[in-house]
Parts: structure tokens; C-alpha cells; sequence
């Protein structure tokens, strides 16, 4: 498709709203973009960007009814199912459409971050030996089982609670949930309505890393760009040993999203909707579909949030065994967990005036500003943070939302480097062993199930993080905090 991208500012690009042809049911149909598509790149990202279908894709997420003000394709944005991933997109929350696929597969897929107040000194000569415990406590890798053992009625509890189910078992402290996005828990949950298929999947897989780009990574802290700020988060000095977690809700969240894309796809019928693309399958937000899936896909959150939680209970347990007798300073205090992949209800600015809308954020993280109604009261005068992961040989950002987010992108940042290669690509590309050998030469051990999910997962698959968030951070979306290096990585 043939995209006329204009420069309307200093990373800014835009698709103006026009007339796009798609072939439906064996027709050639024309729909209407109703706003326009807003890119965040530079020239040579954006170059990337234009390599698939990236911006058809978000292109044709502008032809959805009730869609407002502009659809957006951040930094990191790539080819996806349905909305590329990178993507955020807000509707009117009475009539405008909601998709699952604006939501993806794995439904609350997010990342949170943990600190200690150990030093890369302290733990070097530990540190195979850690990596060897965490590695042998997280189940990682496809179809993975977790090591906990839970009924359905205690999965149902999940479902409808996320990480309050934790604190209850005592997997998670008060601490825990203050700063977890939405405390851990979306309200709208109701397990009654999650299909047993989903169950089946789901009740084995709790605490576990799954597979893909899913990783659990040891950092250290190698740059401080706001020494202020850093403080109020826990940072006070270069080489300070973090942990961060990238998991979602696995196969559960899949089977979720496959059946509402099958159940929106009949309803479509029913209701005389057309689209550009199936996989953008949608329905008004006010229809009994949509309001089924709000309930599952929060069901798939508070799983998600709950896995996280639980990965992070055994991390503090490996933490503890392999340092314990020599340290009090193992303890990891949770800086931050958010979502990427989730759907919300938020007020936001368009035209002049507060409306409600229906917030998709895939492959998105949110980036509120100081001051922010929903944040943690000890966050409320630094921002949201914000985390920005990268590859496993390269750095990893921690952040704080700042306000123009609320005006260019629904109050969101990227949320990672974003591929430029596929996965069945990279592993032509490049081979494990040597990816694994170039990494331990920089001082980054990895451990993984296989040599394939490391030549899937290479460095080189991946754009750049550092010029992703120098966008971010040019347009005042966010500020950076710290940047950290992998030390020791984790990965499905």
C-alpha cells in the first residue's frame, strides 16, 4: 500500500486522513480513514518502520467508527495481528469500536522492576550460581508449567483478584500492590465468563516465564541521568544490581484473545460492520460482545499481574539463598509494574473538551505525568514510571512520564526496542552459540532452553533502544531516570 507520510514536526510524521482500498469477501471496497495516523520516529527509524505493514496496518485502525482525534504508531512500532504492535488508538467509549487484536495475544504482557541495594561488586562471583537458581525455580520456555499447584477454584480467585490473591498467600507484600499498575487488579474481571479451554490452558502456567521474548534479566544501573528523581525511585549509585521481569498471561490470554476475535468476527455479521482488514474484528463498546470480552480480557490481566508477582516471590527466594547469610541487602523492593498489551477506560483532552474513551495499547506502555489522579501517592510529584526494555545485549531504560504524552499519544511511550527482524528471520540469521559466546565476552551470561531462542531473540533482530527513547524522550513524553545493562539473562 502506498503510504504518503508527510513531516509535520521534529519526529512527527503523518498520514492524512484519505481513502484506502482493501479487498473484502473477494471485492475491492474503499473505506474512509476518519483521523490521522501519527508516527514517532526519526528518518532511519522510520525507514524500519516502512520495511512491512506496519503503517497499513495502523492505516486501517483509522478507519474504525468512533476513533478519535489520531491513531498512532509509537517509536518501536512493527508488524502485528490486526494493529501493528506499537500501537495506541482511543474510541468512544459508548459506540466507538473496540478489537482485540488492538489488545494482542498476550493480554497484559508487561514488565516490572525490582531493586536491591547490592552493587555488581557484591555479587560477580555469585552471580552463574544465582542464575543457575532462578533458572531451575521459573519454569521458562513454550507450553511451560509453573511449580505452584492450584485448583480452579483457586484459579477463579486469580482471575478476579491478580496480585491481591498474592498478598493473601502471602507471595506478595502491601508494597507489592501500591506499585503495580491498577494495584494488580482490573475491577471489570468476572472468571465466570472465561471459557474452561481458557482454564485448562492457564491453571498450570502460573509463575512461569513462557517463552518468545519473555525474560527475566539481572541488571546493573550504568547510567543516572536524574540523580533527584533516582533517589525517590531507590537508585543511589552506578552498578547497583536490579532485576526485571517480562512475562504476560501465556496461554491463557491467548486462547482469550482467539476466541473473542472468533465471537467478534460472527458478530460483525450480525451487526452489518465492514472492515479493511479481518483481523481489526471489532464491535461498539456498548454491545453484550464487547462488554464480554472487557470482563475476560481482565480476568487475562489479573492473571498476568499475579504471574509476575509470583516470578517475583521466587527471585527473592533465590536472591536469599545464594546471598542470605552474607547480606541483608537482597531484598528487592518493587520499583514499578505496568502493562503493554491491555484496553482501559480513560479520560482524555480531544478537541477542548474531557471524553471517555475506549485506550488500546499494544506493544504500548502508559506514561501518566506528575500529578497524575491514578498514581502511587509517593509517585504522584516525579510521574509514572515507565519501563523500556531492550535486548538481551543491550541497555534498558527506566523512565517517568511526562505531560505532553496526554496530548500526542493518550497518555502512553513505547515499549521497547521494537523488531526489525522476525523471528524465523534471526534464526537464519544468526546462531545461538555465537550469540551466546559474543554476550559472555561482554560480560552477560545467559541462560536459555535452547540455542534457537537465543538466535530468535539476537541483539541485531531488534532496533535500536537508545534512539527509541531519545524520540520519547525529545517530545517530552517521557524523562529518563536510568539506564541499566544486562548482567546475567533469563530467557524462555
Amino acid at each position: 500500500m502506498n503510504m504518503n507520510v508527510n513531516k509535520i514536526d521534529e519526529y512527527i510524521y503523518e498520514i492524512p486522513p484519505k481513502r484506502l482500498m482493501a479487498r473484502v469477501s473477494g471485492t475491492i471496497e474503499s473505506f474512509k480513514m476518519k483521523v490521522p495516523v501519527h508516527i514517532y520516529a526519526n528518518e532511519e527509524i522510520l525507514s524500519k518502520i516502512q520495511e512491512d505493514r506496519t503503517l497499513e496496518q495502523i492505516s486501517n485502525v483509522a478507519c474504525l467508527d468512533g476513533v478519535e482525534k489520531h491513531v498512532i504508531a509509537l517509536s518501536d512500532a512493527h508488524q502485528g495481528y490486526g494493529f501493528c504492535i506499537g500501537a495506541v488508538c482511543g474510541t468512544d467509549s459508548e459506540d466507538g469500536m473496540i478489537s482485540p487484536g488492538g489488545v494482542g495475544y498476550d493480554i497484559n504482557c508487561g514488565v516490572r522492576l525490582l531493586r536491591t541495594e547490592m552493587s555488581y561488586e557484591d555479587i560477580q562471583s555469585k552471580l552463574p550460581t544465582l542464575l543457575t537458581y532462578i533458572f531451575n525455580r521459573i519454569p521458562s520456555g513454550l507450553g511451560s508449567r509453573g511449580r505452584l499447584k492450584i485448583d480452579y477454584n483457586q484459579l477463579n480467585s486469580v482471575l478476579d483478584m491478580g496480585v491481591e490473591w498474592a498478598r493473601e498467600h502471602e507471595f506478595a507484600t502491601d508494597e507489592d500492590i501500591e506499585f503495580c499498575e491498577e494495584n494488580g487488579r482490573l475491577e471489570d474481571a468476572d472468571h465466570n465468563i472465561v471459557s474452561k479451554r481458557a482454564k485448562q490452558r492457564g491453571i498450570r502456567q502460573l509463575g512461569s516465564l513462557g517463552s518468545g521474548n519473555h525474560f527475566l534479566e539481572v541488571q546493573k544501573v550504568d547510567k543516572i541521568y536524574n540523580k533527584k528523581i533516582a533517589k525517590e525511585l531507590g537508585i543511589t549509585q552506578k552498578d547497583q544490581i536490579m532485576v526485571m521481569i517480562h512475562t504476560g498471561s501465556r496461554a491463557l490470554g491467548h486462547q482469550v484473545c482467539t476466541e473473542s476475535v472468533r465471537e467478534f468476527e460472527k458478530a460483525m455479521k450480525r451487526y452489518n460492520i465492514k472492515i479493511p482488514d479481518r483481523e481489526l474484528s471489532c464491535v461498539p463498546a456498548n454491545t453484550e460482545e464487547a462488554q464480554k470480552y472487557f470482563k475476560e480480557m481482565a480476568c487475562a490481566a489479573n492473571f498476568g499481574f499475579c504471574n509476575r508477582q509470583l516470578i517475583t516471590f521466587w527471585i527473592r527466594e533465590s536472591f536469599k539463598e545464594v546471598f542470605g547469610n552474607e547480606s541483608q541487602e537482597y531484598e528487592l523492593e518493587l520499583i514499578y509494574d505496568l502493562c503493554h498489551n491491555i484496553l482501559k477506560k480513560e479520560t482524555h483532552l480531544v478537541d477542548g473538551k474531557n471524553m471517555e474513551l475506549n485506550i488500546h495499547r499494544k506493544g504500548a506502555t502508559r506514561a501518566f505525568p506528575p500529578n497524575h489522579s491514578v498514581l502511587p501517592k509517593s509517585y504522584k510529584s516525579i510521574g509514572q514510571p515507565v519501563l523500556i526494555p531492550g535486548t538481551m545485549g543491550s541497555a534498558s531504560y527506566l523512565c517517568v512520564g511526562r505531560k505532553d504524552s496526554m496530548n500526542l499519544t493518550f497518555g502512553s511511550t513505547a515499549h521497547g526496542s521494537g523488531r526489525v527482524m522476525s523471528r524465523s528471520r534471526a534464526k537464519n540469521a544468526y546462531w545461538g552459540e555465537d550469540i551466546e559466546k559474543g554476550l559472555e565476552k561482554k560480560g552477560i551470561l545467559v541462560k536459555a532452553k535452547s540455542q534457537k531462542v537465543i538466535a530468535e531473540e539476537a541483539p541485531g533482530a531488534y532496533k535500536d533502544i537508545n534512539q527509541v527513547v531519545k524520540i520519547q524522550s525529545r517530545l517530552n513524553l517521557i524523562e529518563k531516570v536510568a539506564r541499566m545493562h544486562p548482567v546475567g539473562v533469563v530467557k524462555g
